[in-house]
């Protein structure tokens, strides 16, 4: 439990350090918009629950797909192609950034942590 904490607090941080670049915050806010209308979609058209359509929305981008829920409604299906092939992409290209910047702060903690004399 402690590691997943630990993880989870991590990835915050990686999303904070990239909010300050502006590529960073057009993919968070791309992201965003994307679940959240998928979320509204899956809401009204598919009669699911708002939570269940939320984690419809980042099962499905996320390529996770469990098959718990499924689209039942032909425009639901349609939609579900097209959030598919744009909403990969994004959350792709979203998740790499994160994992980039929690890079780039591991190298930096090291490289403080070399230039820091020890103290007696």
């Amino acid at each position: 439990m402690l590691s997943f904490i630990l993880t989870f607090r991590r990835m915050f941080r990686g999303i904070w350090r990239g909010l300050k670049e502006p590529e960073f915050q057009v993919l968070f806010s791309l992201a965003f918009l994307t679940i959240l209308s998928g979320t509204l979609f899956y809401s009204r058209f598919e009669d699911m629950r708002w939570l269940d359509a939320l984690y419809f929305s980042v099962i499905t981008l996320t390529t996770i797909g469990y098959g718990d829920f499924v689209p039942t409604t032909d425009i639901g299906k349609v939609f579900t192609i097209g959030y598919v092939i744009t909403g990969v992409g994004i959350m792709v290209g979203f998740i790499t950034q994160v994992f980039n910047h929690l890079q780039q702060a591991r190298v930096e903690e090291i490289k403080n942590k070399r230039k820091t004399p020890p103290s007696d």
